[in-house]
């Protein structure tokens, strides 16, 4: 179990939005939380930033908190915009870039 892990996390009621600030040709992020089941972490993505095509072990959720993004998963592209979500299938190559500045909050899990 990591240091972060074994801190017991303290209520505090925050906004998503305002947890990572947007910066130029950057991609911004902050784990909210870390599990050995999961992880939370919040992006900031500016205009036109993206993360190349990969995969990952585990499904993750992906909610655009603010902005606009195009997600692509096994060569299928999806518009998605604030309050929109979708999921990443474990083993499924996909890609994402920002068509306007967009924040996401991506939830891994891990079993």
């Amino acid at each position: 179990m990591t240091e972060k892990e074994s801190e017991k996390p303290t209520p505090k009621v925050e906004k998503l939005e305002e947890l990572v600030a947007y910066q130029d040709r950057s991609v911004v992020s902050r784990e909210i939380i870390r599990k050995s089941t999961g992880t939370a972490t919040i992006f900031a993505f500016d205009l036109g930033q993206g993360l190349s095509e990969h995969t990952a072990p585990f499904d993750a959720l992906v909610y655009i908190v603010d902005g606009k993004a195009q997600i692509t998963i096994s060569g299928k592209a999806y518009q998605l915009s604030g309050g929109d979500s979708i999921i990443l299938p474990a083993g499924e190559p996909h890609s994402l870039k920002a068509t306007s500045r967009f924040k996401m909050l991506l939830v891994m899990i891990r079993s």
